[in-house]
Formats: C-alpha cells, structure tokens, sequence
C-alpha cells in the first residue's frame, strides 16, 4: 500500500530542508578564518581577538582618534578599531571631571592653530557627529570667551602672546584697567595692567557630552568597545648597531593584552598599532614596552614624562555675584572662576603652587580652597566674600613633567605605538584637531591638515622643550 503525502506537506518538508541547507552555509561562512565566529559561548563582554588598531584610554582623545580612524577609512570596515577603557562609570575619568574650557589664548603658535580648529569642529558638530535616528548634539556651549588679566610683572609676556594669537588668527582684544572695568564693574581692577579678552571661538562646554559624541557616532561606524584594562604587550626585537658600535633594539608590538574587570580572565588582543591615550597613566602604559627602562643617556632610557596631577574643582554659591556676560577668568595669582548654569552658581579652582596634592585618591581639600582659592576671588571680586561652597570634585591632569606640552605621534624604538598625551589640562578642548591628526599620522603617513611634528617624542630625547607661558 503506497502512503500519499499531502502536497502541503512535501511543500512544508522541502521549506524545512532549504533552511537547514541555508543555515549550514551560513555556518560554514562564519566558520572560515575570517570570522569571529566559534561554536563555543562567547562572553561578550571581552574584547575582539584581533583588531588593527587597539587605543589604550577610552576618554575623549580615545574616542576623538577611534571616530576620525573611521571617518578616514576608504571602505567600511576596512579598518577594525579597539577602545579599551579601564573605568566603566567614568567616575574618575579626567575628560568628565574637568572645568570644560576652551581657549585660543596660548603663546604657542601650535595650540592656537589647535583651539581654532578644535572650536570649528564644535561649532558644526552636528555635521561632524550626527546618528541617524538619534538626538543632536547639544555641547552647551557657553561663548562667554576667557579673559586673562597681567600684573605689571606678565603684562609684556600677555602682549608678546596677543601678537602670535592675533597674527595665527585668533580673535582677542587687550583692554587698560579702565576698559575692563567698564565691561566689567564687578572686578576689582587693584594690581592689575592689562586684560586679554576672547572675542569668539572661546568659554566653555559639557565634557560628558562631547565624549559621548564621540563615543556614539564611533561606535555606530562600527568601533569596539571594551571596558578592561591592557596590562602589558607581546612583542618582537630587532637589534642592529649603529656606526658607533651602540646597539639599538627596535619593538614591534603584536598582542595587547586585556585584563577584564574584577575578573582573573584576560584577552590577548592581535593588533598592528597602539595608540597611548590613557591620559594621566599613559606613561605607565608606555613602561610596558620598556620605555624609560633602559639604560641612562640612551633613548631606551628617556621615559614618556606623564603623571597624574590632582586637581581641585570647588562649585560656589553666590547669589549677588557676577551676571550672565562673566567670561572664564584667569587671574595672574592663579586663581580661575566660571558661571556654573543659572542661580549665582560658579566653578573655581588654582593649581597648587607648592607641594603637590597626594595623587593615591580623588578626595578634595577643602582647606585648600578656604587658605588659597577663597582669598585671591574676594579681592579680585568682592562680591565673592558672602560666597559659600555646595560642592567640590578632584580630578587627574595628564601632566606633562616636561613641558607641561601634549605628546603627538610614535615612539622611535617602538614604532607602532603612537602618544596621544601628556596635555597637561587642555587636551579636552584640543580633542577634535588632535584626534584628527593622529588619524592621519596612522592612515596617510604623515600630518595633513596641522602640522604637529613639534609635539613629537624626539623633543624629550633632544631635550628641547616647548613651554607654553599660557598654563592654566
């Protein structure tokens, strides 16, 4: 007896057996060597095994180079980016915890050129930054502008820096005591010589916005990301001896490797480059491939010279204070203040002018701002002497012992990392161009756009600095 099957049911078997077939393809697809795919459970949360790029630091640089990486890449996917961030909340991230400013008033050439382009990539964000389906980016941006204010000792070096803003292309003004007194009455002009004020491009903004920027645009061009921390580097050596007899070993970095947070397990990332923008731990980073390790008076032996900075940031009440035109200030003994929203709000702060703050913790001193920061705004703003302090943050400066100047470019022994530091309190505001740059430096060879070889490693091997007088 021959069993008829139904037509519906040959029809329903033969769909069965097409997706069985499809699906064995697409398993033999994924399976080839080009795949990440593994018929063991992967934990999503570890990295890649393999990516061309890997940067070390997940702050806005990081997110700055991992975006213009991919804005620069000739086809989709034809460059595979890594951020690593070893802070996951961001709680003690240094882009986050700073006062957001951004200024052209620099004394040198190349930080102006730096703000100028950074400010334009602010002002046309959401051509830069945009994701489909998503809300615009809104950086607040405050154009109050920065006014520096020189006693008689400064007053000519403030001249000396108006010249080289003005000439670079900067929009500043100088204004006589009585000038800035009729701007403005709230500041008391005693001691006071002169005043350069920002007349555009220049106040501040929300650092947490343009990380996220950054971070959201990145990802949606298809950036990884991993919240980890790299605890060391596979490499290889080649050794040669130059015409003196010394011998040079020459790195070549093949694996990161990802330790997972609160977890023993750990990822060896395959790379062809690393990118050092760990800000304030970035030279720690950078003793990982023996940098600064070597032998004294070698090049093996010159550190990258970044340290963490601690920082006080003081946010103030004061209901009868400066009104809503108040620029960032900068006074000649140190002390900063910005407007802080509505309400009488304000942010201030100094850098310490003696000992150094312990860098173990984030905690904040408050008798620092009673003995120090206190004192120096109600003279210069009398209406400061009723203020009271609702709060206060610590944050870490990627400061640069050197120069106290950023760190562009790759290590002439470990020529497949590149430094992305060492900006010593402005690389919030610099992110946009340097982001950029060092993008070109990986993808073109060389600086397309701003020439920033005189930020390279082999100013600290020469031992030439390049101080900028303008630091805040």
């Amino acid at each position: 007896m021959v069993n008829v099957i139904p037509s519906e049911i040959r029809f329903l078997g033969t769909c069965i057996f097409i997706v069985d077939m499809l699906c064995h393809v697409e398993k033999t697809a994924e399976a080839m060597p080009s795949s990440d795919w593994t018929p063991f459970e992967i934990n999503r949360s570890l990295p890649p095994e393999r990516a061309d790029i890997v940067i070390v630091g997940g702050g806005v640089m990081g997110w700055s180079i991992a975006y213009w990486l991919k804005q620069k890449e000739k086809i989709r996917e034809g460059v595979r980016v890594l951020v690593v961030e070893r802070d996951p909340t961001y709680s003690q991230a240094s882009t986050v915890l700073s006062a957001g400013g951004i200024r052209q008033q620099f004394s040198l050439p190349e930080n102006i050129v730096l703000s100028i382009a950074s400010a334009d990539f602010m002002r046309n964000i959401n051509k830069h930054l945009s994701v489909l389906n998503e809300d615009p980016v809104d950086l607040q941006f405050n154009h109050s502008g920065y006014l520096f204010l020189a006693s008689e000792n400064v007053a000519q070096i403030m001249e000396e820096n108006y010249k080289t803003q003005r000439y670079v292309g900067a929009k500043v003004a100088l204004l006589s005591p009585t000038q800035l007194k009729e701007k403005f009455p709230w500041i008391n002009t005693d001691g006071i010589v002169l005043a350069s004020y920002g007349l555009e491009n220049e106040g501040w903004f929300d650092p947490w916005t343009l990380l996220n920027a950054f971070r959201r645009k990145a990802i949606s061009m298809g950036v990884y990301q991993c919240f980890g921390e790299v605890t060391g580097f596979k490499y290889t050596t080649n050794s040669m001896n130059t015409a003196e007899g010394n011998k040079l070993d020459f790195q070549r970095i093949k694996y990161a490797n990802v330790q997972m947070p609160n977890s023993l397990e750990y990822q060896p990332v395959e790379c062809a480059i690393v990118v050092n923008a760990a800000g304030a731990f970035s030279g720690k980073v950078a003793e990982m491939m023996g940098i600064g390790l070597g032998l004294k008076d070698t090049i093996a032996g010159v550190p990258l010279p970044v340290e963490p900075r601690k920082r006080f940031v003081y946010v103030v009440h004061c209901p009868d204070g400066p009104g809503l035109e108040t620029p960032f200030l900068i006074d000649y003994s140190g002390v900063y203040f910005r407007r802080e929203g509505l309400g009488g709000n304000y942010i201030a702060g100094m850098s310490p002018e003696e000992e150094e703050p312990d860098t173990s913790n984030l905690e904040v001193d408050h008798q620092f701002f009673q003995e120090k920061v206190w004192p120096r705004l109600a003279h210069r703003v009398p209406a400061f002497e009723n203020l009271k302090v609702k709060s206060a943050w610590a944050g870490f400066y990627d400061y640069n012992t050197f120069d106290q100047n950023g760190i562009v470019g790759n290590h002439p022994l470990v020529n497949n990392m590149f430094f992305a530091t060492g900006f010593s309190g402005h690389g919030l505001q610099h992110s946009p161009a340097v982001g950029r740059a060092i993008a070109e430096l990986i993808l073109d060879g060389g600086f397309q756009t701003l020439d920033l070889s005189a930020f390279s490693f082999q100013r600290i091997i020469t031992q030439e600095p390049m101080l900028e007088k303008n630091i805040v």
